[in-house]
């Protein structure tokens, strides 16, 4: 993405996979937004249902505003976020889901923030899960997180972010690494903030996540162990305490908890915080 001209405000990537049925409605949420300079790239991660014919009917329709990419295979999240980035015209990007909703001051609201913080690189804000039936939680991020909050968790919500292009650049955009998938957001904040950039959370759900019965299906052990090589690495390149290398061990153990359990749990915490 360097050396692209500044085209946009905002350039929104989206990597879909077989999400047909969902699509319409989060690009939708896109073109309801209030704030209306920004562009959205789209890439198909090499879709197996009718997901690429949906995105193609909207960029036929929404030409100006929509630019379509594809994979000739499914190849993951980091890579195509990737393809998306170098696409990508704005002096912000924002990060959206194919089966998600932003709501509609969504963008106005991060673009004001970080017009106005120019010591900020990083804004995201609260996020809603809904089903099919109704919204049943909510999550939230410390609103000015530190460096040491990043060995606890991931402390933005990935798809309702909004980054400056540079912290981007100073990166070199997501890890593509099979250690790094489904995780790759979480990741991406360790190395901006190794890098000296900083966020802040805005504490107003302004994006909701489809998160259904379905849900505990894409939460894989393995998916566990990089999330904890994450933690490991967040110890180690933000000169953390090494005693805190014990909080790797936390997906780990939940990995391993029964899925009944799982499911409680974590449908008890995002309820108490709706």
């Amino acid at each position: 993405m360097k050396g692209i001209e500044i085209m946009v405000k905002v350039s929104i990537i989206m990597g879909i996979y077989n999400c047909a049925k969902t699509l319409p409605e989060a690009i939708d949420s896109i073109l309801n937004q209030t704030f209306s300079d920004w562009e959205l790239i789209l890439c198909d991660d090499g879709s197996e249902d009718d997901t690429f014919l949906v995105a193609e009917q909207y960029k036929k329709q929404y030409a100006v505003k929509i630019k379509l990419l594809r994979n000739q295979k499914n190849c993951g999240l980091n890579y195509t976020l990737n393809k998306c980035l170098k696409a990508a015209q704005g002096e912000y990007i924002a990060r959206m889901d194919g089966d998600d909703i932003s709501l509609p001051t969504r963008l106005e609201k991060e673009v004001k923030f970080l017009d106005s913080h120019s010591e900020y690189a990083i804004v995201s804000t609260d996020m809603q899960y809904f089903d099919e039936k109704e919204i049943w939680g909510r999550i939230s991020h410390p609103e000015y997180p530190v460096k040491a909050d990043l060995v606890h968790e991931s402390p933005f919500c990935h798809a309702p972010c909004l980054v400056r292009r540079e912290a981007y650049e100073a990166v070199n955009g997501y890890a593509v690494n099979e250690h790094f998938l489904r995780v790759e957001d979480y990741h991406l904040w360790v190395k901006m903030y190794a890098a000296g950039f900083k966020g802040k959370n805005i504490h107003e759900p302004l994006y909701q996540m489809r998160d259904d019965k379905n849900a505990y299906n894409r939460r894989k052990f393995k998916f566990r162990l990089n999330e904890a090589y994450v933690k490991l690495l967040a110890v180690k390149e933000l000169k953390l305490p090494v005693w805190m290398a014990v909080y790797s061990l936390r997906p780990i153990i939940t990995g391993l908890m029964p899925r009944f359990l799982y499911n409680f749990l974590h449908k008890k915490r995002l309820a108490r915080m709706n």
